[in-house]
């Protein structure tokens, strides 16, 4: 019997959709007097930083936003950076704020988080929208790539209520929020790490496995039960002995041969995130109008 090798989730078309329908929303938005104003805050000179940076603004002017980048240095002092977001959260043309981590060595980003106004905090990290997150209340913001996943998933037809998902990584940023969000569509969760024992026979009882442990290629094909939609969330730059570029936590070739629907590194999850942000900047616009 040939094995049909697994078909892609293509985070790139995805997200493309999902701007073309925030593009329209900034429209409706802008005719009733209110352009979605998203800030940026880059401190220091990280040059992946840069990066990021640079696309989440084209997306944001390609959607019709108003789009502000406030660079500050290196050498920016704690209070200096929560003063500029007590600016920001004060501009009523600024709905959504973005402080672009990680921050330089010596300044407190949990403070930095806790400082933004929960209603512009469009990547979904204040404690009120995690609170929020954690109770089912919809009014909150939700995490980006979370909330990615979670996207991919339905635009493609993959179930997850009733389904087994399995997500190997716990942090805050991803593995602790994306298993909250495939609960509230009734899946059954189980949430693994780096140290769970007999990680690769729990992640083989996965119909949805999403890989989030910050560990190249870590999850193999043996690791995958056939036919299982695999989210690959994670994105590591091999050294140059190893041939260099990006690979995901997933061996995709390996997984290709096993999985019933794959995520690329790059080109998967992480366009859904820059999607995702801007969606939540048009709803927090939506939400000032009251």
């Amino acid at each position: 019997m040939v094995r049909t090798l697994a078909r892609i989730l293509d985070g790139k078309a995805t997200a493309a959709a999902v701007r073309a329908e925030v593009r329209a929303q900034a429209e409706a938005l802008r005719a009733r007097g209110v352009p979605p104003g998203l800030a940026v805050v880059l401190v220091g000179e990280d040059p992946p930083s840069q990066v990021y940076v640079r696309n989440k603004d084209r997306a944001a002017q390609e959607a019709g936003f108003e789009v502000r980048t406030l660079k500050l240095t290196a050498a920016t002092r704690q209070e200096e950076l929560l003063e500029a977001v007590r600016r920001l959260n004060a501009d009523p043309a600024v709905h959504g704020i973005l402080v672009q981590l990680p921050l330089p060595e010596g300044l407190d980003a949990g403070a930095v988080v806790r400082a933004i106004d929960p209603r512009k905090d469009v990547d979904g990290l204040h404690p009120e929208n995690v609170a929020k997150l954690v109770m089912g209340d919809p009014s909150g913001l939700l995490p980006c790539t979370p909330a990615g996943c979670i996207e991919l998933c339905d635009r493609h037809g993959i179930e997850l209520k009733g389904r087994r998902v399995v997500v190997v990584g716990r942090s805050m940023l991803v593995g602790k929020p994306v298993a909250l969000l495939a609960l509230a569509r009734h899946a059954t969760v189980t949430i693994c790490h780096s140290r769970t024992r007999d990680l690769d026979a729990l992640a083989r009882e996965a119909d949805v496995l999403i890989a989030a442990v910050g560990r190249a290629r870590m999850v193999r094909g043996g690791w995958i039960r056939p036919g299982a939609a695999v989210l690959d969330v994670g994105i590591n730059r091999l050294p140059p002995e190893q041939g260099g570029g990006l690979v995901g936590d997933v061996d995709f070739d390996e997984a290709r041969e096993v999985a019933g629907w794959l995520t690329p590194v790059p080109g998967g999850v992480g366009p859904m995130t820059i999607a995702m942000l801007l969606r939540n900047t048009a709803l927090a616009a939506a939400r000032s109008l009251g």
